[in-house]
């Protein structure tokens, strides 16, 4: 036994699913591989995003609960990409914000960050 697939799929918790939906499909361009009126889920090659409206929170983890979107940050979504400027480029024509970036970082890599509208953090990485 092992973990030989990797991680197959997030769900990551949204207030607002019509909202997370554009900006993901606006920020990845990816495509979705299910979607009704609690989800939608997203393909990002080797793993899916679900994309799950608060709603449903509770029937998936209870009896822990979810944390609230103001309690700072716990996570980062790295994304490996060719050209992180380009990316950048990319992003913004496409209306999304950067959160810090294009910078390199210390221990030599070059990187850049957006939020999503609930928070979640996403990193564009030069492989």
């Amino acid at each position: 036994m092992g973990w030989t697939n990797g991680i197959d799929a997030v769900t990551l918790f949204v207030q607002d699913l019509e909202a997370s939906n554009a900006f993901y499909r606006s920020a990845f361009d990816l495509p979705i591989v299910y979607e009704d009126d609690a989800s939608a889920v997203f393909d990002f090659s080797s793993s899916v995003v679900n994309l799950l409206k608060n709603s449903e929170v509770a029937e998936l983890i209870e009896p822990a609960r979810r944390a609230s979107s103001d309690a700072g940050s716990s996570v980062v979504f790295t994304l490996g990409v060719d050209d992180v400027d380009g990316m950048c480029t990319e992003l913004g024509s496409r209306g999304v914000e950067l959160l810090n970036g294009p910078m390199d970082r210390p221990w030599g890599v070059r990187t850049a960050s957006v939020r999503d509208p609930d928070g979640y953090i996403w990193e564009t990485r030069k492989i």
